[in-house]
């Protein structure tokens, strides 16, 4: 869910709702929700009340702000620092206020969208009127404490080792892949501990509203990216009188329990793999590895029959290309199409003839390059275990296992195996549920029809849920629309978060 560091990168490449508002300004607080506004309790005071320190860091200008780690009892003195970035709106005197936002994951620095360039994913239209504002989440990159999983020492003979299969089937299988889960978890404890229960989405929606008073805004304008509508819609449960505009793209929809989530996922995946052998020939011309769609669905069906049975070999490399990297690397291709798919059209020709390089190449980017502050692995697994409830019993993932496998094939499998890292967590989220948020004003929901990682069934979900909901329907491939989806979508945007337009029911891009 949401954007890697290397996504991050694709978006900067490519990118070289009938509702009334009554006005143009978001009713004010009803008394009740001043009652209850956490801004206003005395044991936070002294978070509310911050002014961050803004000074150059490049092109833009970064900050920090102290949070309580733990809301139920700010006053313990344990807190996160979380760094803080924005740039400053282009024309001042028009000025809005800051448009706070987050690019994904779980697990993904504000901060470093935008010191890699990714202001470029906001218009000219936004740049101008508003601060833009990144923030790196508890627990996450540069927050400190920052979460920290480790790898697994445990130690393993240096003789042949059995590839880590997709669909784990034998009784040894299995018990590898439970052994593996308890590993994640157990490092996970050794190395963070203390934090893991604070780390949920809850929390740092939380701290999203100290940022809000910080930054001096009355109310939140805000834009979400995959996980960041998870965040957003947090936010407007937790604050419903304290937003102004809210952009959820590529949404999250919070009544589905783990398996949903997973099945989900892996049904857009797949769906989005048939549209690659579709449309390859569109995208990609004359790098497409077969000549139809037909071809391309044999080849790939091939390559891990192939590569499950014998890895292919990769140039200036110990390893080989197993099923687990091909598969990887078909997941982290399906993103941007207009960005990876002749990489991946180029990779699957040279595996077709027995080289595995190019493929291992994608599969190695999903790391990016090393940084200490990334640790995106961690937080995905942390905050993702401490959120959604999952079953204790292995007999239950073994079961939505196999029927995964039945719909979805490889990408089902590989979607609950994943989800199996969280069994035995503590789980401090508010789990599936529809969302509540009375008084909550109209929110904008984008939704691609071909989005592999959040499907678009998910986006029509959230935005009925919401009392307000608009839904913006960018029909085309890929996962998010703003800022790739063309001028439709951008201006449809912009003009809400702006001058706060509806969009109305039906919209299309």
């Amino acid at each position: 869910m949401g954007a890697t560091p290397d996504r991050i990168a694709a978006v900067v490449a490519v990118l070289a709702t009938a509702l009334s508002l009554s006005g143009c300004t978001p009713d004010p607080p009803s008394p009740k929700a001043a009652v209850n506004d956490p801004a206003t309790r005395v044991d936070l005071r002294s978070f509310y009340t911050q002014k961050p320190h803004w000074k150059p860091c490049g092109e833009e200008e970064c900050a920090t702000l102290k949070v309580p780690m733990d809301y139920a009892d700010p006053g313990d003195g344990r807190t996160f620092t979380l760094p803080l970035i924005r740039v400053t709106a282009a024309d001042p005197e028009r000025r809005i206020g800051s448009l706070v936002f987050d690019p994904g994951g779980p697990g993904e620095s504000g901060v470093a969208f935008l010191q890699d360039g990714g202001v470029v994913a906001f218009s000219d239209r936004l740049q101008d009127r508003f601060d833009i504002v990144g923030f790196d989440p508890r627990g996450v990159a540069g927050s400190v404490p920052a979460l920290e999983c480790g790898a697994d020492e445990e130690e393993t003979s240096e003789g042949d080792v059995e590839p880590e299969p997709l669909y784990p089937a034998t009784a040894e299988q299995r018990r590898v892949a439970l052994a593996d889960a308890e590993s994640t978890l157990a490092a996970c404890e050794e190395h963070s501990g203390a934090i893991l229960p604070h780390v949920g989405t809850a929390d740092a929606a939380r701290d999203m509203d100290v940022l809000r008073a910080a930054l001096g805004e009355d109310r939140l304008s805000y834009l979400g990216w995959s996980y960041g509508t998870a965040l957003g819609t947090a936010y407007g449960e937790l604050f419903a009188h304290r937003v102004r505009a809210m952009v959820l793209d590529g949404a999250v929809d919070p009544s589905l329990d783990w398996s949903e989530a997973a099945r989900s996922q892996a049904e857009g995946f797949h769906a989005a793999v048939d549209d690659y052998a579709e449309n390859c020939a569109e995208v990609a011309g004359d790098l497409c590895p077969a000549d139809s769609p037909d071809g391309i669905r044999e080849l790939l069906k091939r390559l891990y029959e192939e590569t499950a049975k014998e890895p292919l070999p990769v140039d200036d490399s110990e390893g080989d290309l197993d099923t687990y990297l091909l598969h990887t690397a078909v997941t982290m291709s399906m993103y941007w199409p207009e960005d990876q798919w002749e990489a991946l059209s180029r990779g699957l020709s040279d595996a077709a003839d027995g080289d595995g390089t190019k493929l291992a190449g994608i599969a190695s980017e999903e790391a990016g390059e090393e940084d200490s502050s990334d640790n995106s692995d961690a937080a995905l697994i942390a905050v993702n275990c401490v959120d959604i409830p999952h079953p204790k019993s292995p007999q239950e993932y073994w079961k939505a296992l196999d029927q995964a496998l039945r719909t979805d094939g490889d990408f089902g499998a590989e979607s609950v195996v994943a989800a199996l890292d969280c069994k035995g967590w503590p789980q401090r989220g508010p789990g599936p549920h529809r969302v509540k948020a009375d008084g909550l004003p109209p929110v904008l929901v984008v939704g691609t029809t071909g989005d592999p990682a959040t499907p678009y069934h998910e986006a029509q979900s959230l935005a009925h849920q919401l009392p307000q909901g608009m839904l913006l329907t960018f029909d085309g491939l890929g996962h998010t629309a703003y800022g790739r989806g063309g001028s439709c979508v951008d201006d449809a945007v912009d003009g809400y978060l702006i001058d706060l337009e509806p969009v109305k029911p039906g919209t299309t891009c």
